[in-house]
This record gives structure tokens, C-alpha cells and sequence, in this order.
């Protein structure tokens, strides 16, 4: 039973109250008594329009259902358009205006680069998130299958020198790329030195020459005749050459380099939405103390490796002297967001004066502001900003009235907080169809404070498959990647960030590689991130990070945005194509198929969600790939299941078979796992099953076809049935 503390109209779960009295709220300049006379304000004042905002969805979607299925396969687009205006689903596009953020710091503002989201609930994997500024380029592709096993060069022993020669190689080539010599190769070089605030080097044939750009070289470590380090900068993203002749691998270097360290994960999300289990005020204050923990910069993770007790902290800021001889630091830590809930979950941490549950988002958009406001003060070793700015990622938001929405909740709580208006930046995602048809008008609602926009394949989809479900069987799910309406919202984000004056004050975003462990097929794929004018693009691991900073280093961004801008096109029309089947042509084989990869998917990350509270991980699928899942993984396997089910490509029956079948594939994927609770041994007993059944059997039912409503509740269960706090 969850204890709580009455505050005025508020009841706070003790866990909860303790936490912000003791912990958030002193150096932070704010008044106990009055964050809660404040905060309750805010509550009383905004969950009815929060409210209200999901009563309007609930009922544009009825309208939508309604629509569809009068007008099921035989619709003119017009017609279908109209419809849209008419019921507000499509808005009026506002006039042309740019974003007027100001005090946003470079790494969002101007530097490409890769961006990492970590789980909040993980401070272990909070820390590695953050320290993934910097990372190996040579440990990163030693590691991975970057580097081809080919002719000797497998990952076998504590060192192959055969597969060391082919990193050497490789990193030399991207040397050559990313900072060309005014003649020769990297390759070729004996000794690098800093002379007149130049870099000089030797080459083998006793050839002194120097950088083809001068300019690209911006600092260095130790002594300018011997240096330790070579600091140099292309496309705005800094790498490090390091040299040790001493060192293992700088022994066998003609110039001594034993390493390349990469500038990678430029920004994390840090996450309280779709990577976390948060269902009671446990887990919310467990979030929330490891966001309190990095921005006060003193947050901690022991664990044991081997025998041995290993404790990780944020690194420091990394030291160089500027080639005219002046010392500088660059940050040793990525710049930080933190990504709230949207505006639909409600949490028991703390209840109104009626029993009612407190809107999630409400609680987190305070809260972590609270806790921002910390790094704002310098309150602790290492600061989040040099702007003064608190970033905070707001997702699942439709259209612009529920951005505007959010920028009311912002305004009352930097009023709260005491702090200039617009010190809250936000990004907005656009991943539910009516934010991506009314990008642009959702942008306008918070063009003073918008710092980032991205796309998301799978919560997108689902949203795109419940909306339509009445519009008739969806196409095959991995045939949504090369469907009109796909292509059209992928672009038409770019072109609309674009179009507002997105170049040079915010980033435009773009989706997840979920294949940690495919690495040489991100390194040939990943690039296209760039093509298509994201300034930053997510990864699954600080590994993948380094790769993927790769290529920020082969192509210029902002020249590919510049290409762009030349060319905006309206793109709603794309966007508006539903992805129905013009006909159910599919074989039993390919349908057995589909229902066998959907319904893996959903229990292989269903198990662990619900049975030990894991909500990001590395998930085996259907064909044993593993793949990093978070909660959106769900959404679209189990809308288009739903789908499926509701136009009658599958019966009921060939659903229950196909999970069954696969909750034993999922406990074989698992076997090794100790904590983990099979679940075909009894489907009925199993919390996660049922969960998993209700995802689909219930999934046209389910708001904007979210998943969390089933599986909060299914937490809760399984956390009552065995006892856990």
C-alpha cells in the first residue's frame, strides 16, 4: 500500500514528498510551501483542459470511424479531405513565420551529430549515456562487425593483430577524409608537432608538410614539439588523434597513434516515457532522482565485473591548448534532454481531492523543471548548459491545440519556478498523423521555445494504422517503410523545420537503428539520415554513436539543408494516402507469417516489461536479430494485429495459435535469463501473456492505440501478485 502525505488539496506518496522536499527543491531558490501551493494550482488549473484535449481526440476518432466505414474502399480524396477541414482534423496552415528560440546551446543549435535515448529508470546506463560524448573509434570497430572477419581478422582472443591492422587502416582513411594532409597520406606519417600554431608532420620520406585546411586543427594535450593529442574539427564535430609510443597499439604505429576519439553522441534523451517502466511513485522517483543526479553532475553506479567493484561517475571536461597557445576545455559529458510523458497517462503519486490520479505529464513537466533548474544555478560539478536553458522532449502530442496546450503547462511552471519565459525549451515529436498533417501550426504554438522535431517510425505507424482501422486491412508492416505516406512524412518534417528557420537554432531529428549489433549495415544505411537533412539521428548504443559520427564527417549537413530549402514542397497530400491493401492477396503461409513476427515482437518485449520492469533492451525477433525495443515497438505490432483481426485476414483462432507458438519461441530466446518467468508453461497464470492478448484483442479499443493503458495496468498487477515495491 503506497503512504501518502496530505498537502493541501494534494495527497503525495510519501516516497515522493520526501524526495522533492529534501532532495529537489533545496538550492534551487524556491520556497517549500510555495512549490506546493503553486503546484497544486497548476494541477487544479490545467488537468480539466488536459482532459478535455483526450475527450477531443476520443471523439475525433469516432468521427473518423464513422467516416471510414460509410465510406469503406470508395471514397473520392477530395471528399475524404474535406472531411478532414471540416472536423478540425486537418487545420487551417498559419502564415509563414520563423522560430524565435534564443539561448540555445551549440550542440542543439549548431553541431550535427549523433543523439543516444537512454531510459531515466537506469543510472548505470544514464552515466554511459552522458559519457558517450566521447568515444573509441578503434574500440568501436575492433568490436563490431564494422571491420570484416575476413582473412584472418576474426574477434578471437584478447587481441588479433590482423583484425588491429584493419582498424588501423580504416581509421587512417577516415583521417584522410575527415582532415586530408596538404600532400600524403596519414598513412605515411612518422611524427606529428605543433609549430607557429600549425600542425607540421613528417612523412616517411622525410617530407614535412601539413593539414590541406589549417583551420581544421583547434587545439592539442601535452607539449606542442611531442604532443599527446591532436584536436581537430571537421563539419563542426571534433576528433581526437592520441599518441603514445608506448601504448600497445601506438608501439606498432609509425607515428605512435594508439587511438582515434571520436566526438559522438553530441545530445541524449533522457528518458521518462516509452524506454521506462513508471507506473507507481516508486518508479517516478527513482526517474526522477537519476535526472536530479546528472544535472547536479554527482550521480553514481556501482556494480561488480568479474570480482572486482567498479564505480562510474560523469566524466570531465577535456583539456587542450588552442594552437595560438591558449587553454580551453571542451565538455566531457553530451548535452541533455529529458523526455517527458505525453499528455495522456495519469499516476498514483499523487492524487487530487476527489481520488483522482495526477495527469503523468503534468507531474513531469514540474517536476524535471525543478530539478533543471539546479544545472541553471551551477548547482554541482558539471552544468548541463551555457545558455541557461532546461530542454525537455514532449512526445504523443496531437495537433497544435495540445502543443499549445503544452506551452501553457511550460509558462506556468517557469512562473512557478521563477524563471524567464522561454528558459524551457521543448522538443516536439511528430509521431501521431495529425501533428505530421499540422506540423507546421504545432511549430507556431511554440516557436519561441521549440528546439527539436523528429520523426519515429513505429509510433507513427500506429498511429497511422488506428486511425484508419476502419478504412480496411493495412498493408504488410514492413511494407509501410516504402509506402507514399511514409515518404511523405519523413519529408515533409525536414521541409517544414526547414521552412521555419529550424538551420542553425534547432535540430531536426531523425529515427532509431535498432540493430545494435549490425553495425557494418549502419554504417552503409545510416548515412541517409543525413541525405534527407537531419542534423541529428538516434542510436542504440555510445558504440554506435562513434560509427554513426562517421558520418557527420563525410557529408555536411547544413549544405544538404542549404539543397533543400531550394526545393519545399507540400507534401500533405502524400501524408494523407492510407496504407489499406487494395486487396487481400496474401497466402496462408505469408499471413501465418506476419502474425508469427507481430505476436513475438509484442510478448518478446511484453515479458520483460511487465515481469521485471525493463523497458528498453535488446529483444531477439522472429528471425533471432536482436533488436533494441522500446515501448513503440508495441504500437505498431499490435495496431496492425488488431487491424488484421477486425477485417478479417485472420480469425481469432490463428491470433491465440500464433501467441502461443511464440511464447515458447520468446521462453527459449530467454532460457538463460534467471529472473525470467516462462510463460508457456501456463498462459492463463502468466500476467505478461494476457497482457500481450489484451494488446490486440482490445487494441482497437485502446486510445490512439497506445499500449501504456494495458500495460501500467498489467505492472501494477504482476507488482501486487508478487510483492514488489
Amino acid at each position: 500500500m503506497t503512504n501518502y502525505v496530505k498537502v493541501g488539496r494534494l495527497q503525495v506518496a510519501d516516497v515522493l514528498y520526501h524526495f522533492i522536499n529534501e532532495k529537489a527543491l533545496p538550492e534551487t531558490q524556491v520556497e517549500q510551501a510555495a512549490f506546493w501551493d503553486g503546484f497544486e494550482k497548476i494541477i487544479y488549473d490545467l488537468q480539466p483542459k488536459n482532459k478535455v484535449l483526450l475527450q477531443k481526440r476520443d471523439e475525433m476518432q469516432e468521427k473518423l470511424d464513422q467516416w471510414y466505414n460509410t465510406h469503406k474502399g470508395n471514397y473520392d480524396f477530395n471528399e475524404y479531405r474535406s472531411f478532414l477541414e471540416e472536423i478540425g482534423y486537418l487545420e487551417k496552415e498559419v502564415s509563414d513565420f520563423k522560430i524565435g528560440t534564443q539561448n540555445v546551446d551549440y550542440e542543439i543549435a549548431a553541431q550535427p551529430g549523433p543523439q543516444l535515448v537512454v531510459p531515466g529508470n537506469n543510472a548505470r546506463y544514464a552515466i554511459n549515456a552522458v559519457n558517450a560524448r566521447w568515444g573509441s573509434l578503434y574500440d568501436a570497430l575492433y568490436g563490431t562487425d564494422a571491420i570484416s572477419e575476413s582473412g584472418g581478422a576474426e574477434r578471437k582472443g584478447t587481441y588479433n593483430p590482423v583484425r588491429g591492422q584493419k582498424v588501423i587502416d580504416f581509421a587512417k582513411e577516415f583521417l584522410d577524409q575527415a582532415a586530408p594532409l596538404a600532400e600524403g597520406s596519414h598513412k605515411e606519417i612518422t611524427a606529428y608537432t605543433i609549430q607557429n600554431g600549425k600542425l607540421v608532420v613528417t612523412l616517411e620520406n622525410g617530407t614535412q608538410t601539413g593539414l590541406k585546411d589549417a583551420a581544421k586543427l583547434k587545439g592539442y594535450q601535452g607539449d606542442a614539439a611531442n604532443p599527446d593529442a591532436i584536436l581537430l574539427e571537421n563539419h563542426r564535430l571534433h576528433f581526437e588523434i592520441q599518441i603514445d609510443k608506448n601504448h600497445q597499439i601506438g608501439a606498432t604505429d609509425l607515428a605512435g597513434v594508439k587511438d582515434i576519439l571520436m566526438e559522438a553522441a553530441v545530445t541524449t534523451i533522457m528518458d521518462c516515457e516509452d524506454s521506462v517502466t513508471a507506473v507507481d511513485a516508486v518508479d517516478k522517483t527513482l526517474v526522477y532522482e537519476n535526472w536530479l543526479g546528472v544535472m547536479k553532475g554527482n550521480i553514481s553506479a556501482s556494480f561488480t565485473k568479474g570480482k572486482k567493484e567498479i564505480t562510474r561517475t560523469l566524466n570531465p571536461d577535456r583539456s587542450y591548448i588552442s594552437p595560438d597557445g591558449v587553454s580551453f576545455q571542451l565538455s566531457g559529458r553530451s548535452l541533455l534532454f529529458i523526455r517527458s510523458v505525453g499528455h495522456l497517462m495519469s499516476n498514483s503519486a499523487i492524487l487530487l481531492e476527489d481520488g483522482s490520479e495526477i495527469q503523468e505529464g503534468i507531474m513531469d513537466q514540474v517536476i524535471c523543471s525543478l530539478i533543471g533548474k539546479h544545472t541553471l544555478l551551477g548547482n554541482g560539478p558539471y552544468q548541463n548548459t551555457k545558455e541557461g536553458s532546461i530542454y525537455i522532449v514532449k512526445p504523443k502530442m496531437h495537433g497544435s491545440e495540445e502543443v499549445a496546450f503544452a506551452n501553457e503547462l511550460f509558462n506556468r511552471t517557469e512562473d512557478l519556478l521563477g524563471l524567464e519565459r522561454y528558459t524551457i525549451k521543448i522538443g516536439v515529436m511528430d509521431e501521431e498523423r495529425r501533428t505530421s498533417l499540422n506540423l507546421k501550426n504545432c511549430i507556431a504554438a511554440v516557436k519561441d521555445r521549440v528546439v527539436f522535431i523528429n520523426t519515429g517510425f513505429l509510433d507513427r505507424t500506429g498511429d497511422e494504422i488506428h486511425t484508419s482501422m476502419e478504412a480496411g486491412p493495412m498493408i504488410r508492416k514492413n511494407d509501410m517503410k516504402s509506402s507514399v505516406w511514409l515518404a511523405g512524412y519523413e519529408k515533409n518534417n525536414v521541409n517544414v523545420g526547414l521552412g521555419v528557420g529550424f538551420q542553425g537554432v534547432a535540430q531536426i531529428g531523425k529515427g532509431m537503428w535498432a540493430m545494435p549489433d549490425a553495425m557494418a549495415a549502419m554504417l552503409e544505411q545510416k548515412i541517409g539520415h543525413l541525405k534527407a537533412g537531419g542534423n541529428t539521428a538516434w542510436v542504440p548504443s555510445p558504440t554506435a554513436a562513434v560509427l554513426h559520427a562517421l558520418h557527420y564527417h563525410q557529408m555536411n549537413v547544413l549544405n544538404v539543408q542549404d539543397d533543400l530549402m531550394k526545393q519545399i514542397q507540400p507534401l500533405k497530400d502524400d501524408i494523407l494516402q492510407v496504407p489499406v491493401a487494395k486487396e487481400i492477396c496474401w497466402t496462408e503461409d505469408e499471413i501465418l507469417e506476419e502474425l508469427n513476427n507481430n505476436a513475438q515482437s509484442i510478448l518478446g518485449y511484453v515479458v520483460r516489461w511487465v515481469d521485471q520492469g525493463i523497458g528498453c533492451s535488446k529483444v531477439p525477433d522472429y528471425y533471432n536479430v536482436p533488436l533494441m525495443e522500446d515501448r513503440a515497438t508495441l504500437r505498431i505490432s499490435s495496431q496492425h494485429m488488431a487491424n488484421w483481426l477486425r477485417h478479417g485476414v485472420c480469425t481469432k483462432e490463428q491470433v491465440m495459435t500464433a501467441f502461443r507458438e511464440m511464447a515458447k519461441v520468446v521462453d527459449k530466446q530467454n532460457e538463460g535469463d534467471a529472473a525470467y518467468i516462462p510463460m508457456a508453461k501456463d498462459y492463463d497464470d502468466s500476467v505478461s501473456f494476457q497482457a500481450a492478448l489484451d494488446l490486440v484483442f482490445k487494441g482497437c479499443a485502446q486510445p490512439n492505440g497506445y499500449t501504456e493503458p494495458i500495460l501500467h495496468q498489467k505492472r501494477i498487477e504482476f507488482k501486487a501478485k508478487h510483492g514488489i515495491q
